[in-house]
């Protein structure tokens, strides 16, 4: 019996350390709101699995619109709530009055030089229709977000998703950024840890 107490102690830091390392990798599991790759509008590969953690203010944007002042509010976000978790994120899209008919090249121009945009801002996509990218067809399917479903109505409708890694909010296009409801979302997730 005293010779098999060595092999049964080895056996029991296997077995913890194995629990220990399931438990790690399931931590790190990738909520399915976050769980998209995305190019960059610089060109460099992105990844919103990177937003873990944090609260993830997702905007379909363009450039030739009557909201497209927003991106000024939307930067305002960013300055005042990055350092404290909250990462706002741009989608350039084309589906509503063709208002983002630029490249990648000419809206990260625009952005820079009109707004001074310092917030994340990814490659053009397709938030409606056909060719759709996944990360909308996400956000805007009853299946897979029952609670904030639906179409994308026009440019700069907005997503809120909490450090948790769920969608907790939805807002209409003409809600400003600066707006009580949108501010009360962000701080109220900001404040969970």
């Amino acid at each position: 019996m005293k010779r098999d107490l060595p092999f049964l102690m080895l056996s029991m830091l296997l077995l913890a350390s194995s629990f220990a390392i399931s438990a790690e990798k399931e931590e790190k599991k990738v909520p399915a709101a976050l769980d998209f790759k995305l190019p960059k509008l610089d060109g460099k590969p992105g990844n919103l699995a990177n937003y873990q953690g944090k609260v993830v203010l997702i905007v379909n944007v363009a450039s030739k619109c009557g909201l497209t002042p927003q991106y000024e509010g939307l930067e305002a976000l960013h300055e005042k709530y990055h350092d404290k978790g909250l990462v706002v994120a741009g989608f350039p899209a084309n589906e509503f009055g063709k208002q983002e008919p630029g490249t990648d090249k000419e809206i990260a121009s625009f952005c820079e030089k009109n707004f001074g945009v310092k917030f994340d801002m990814y490659s053009k996509v397709v938030v409606k229709g056909e060719g759709q990218t996944p990360l909308y067809k996400f956000l805007t399917s009853k299946d897979t977000n029952p609670k904030f479903a639906g179409p994308i109505t026009w440019n700069f409708e907005k997503f809120v998703i909490g450090r948790n890694g769920e969608v907790v909010a939805r807002f209409a296009p003409k809600t400003e950024p600066d707006d009580e409801a949108i501010l009360k979302v962000i701080e109220e997730e900001l404040a969970k840890k």
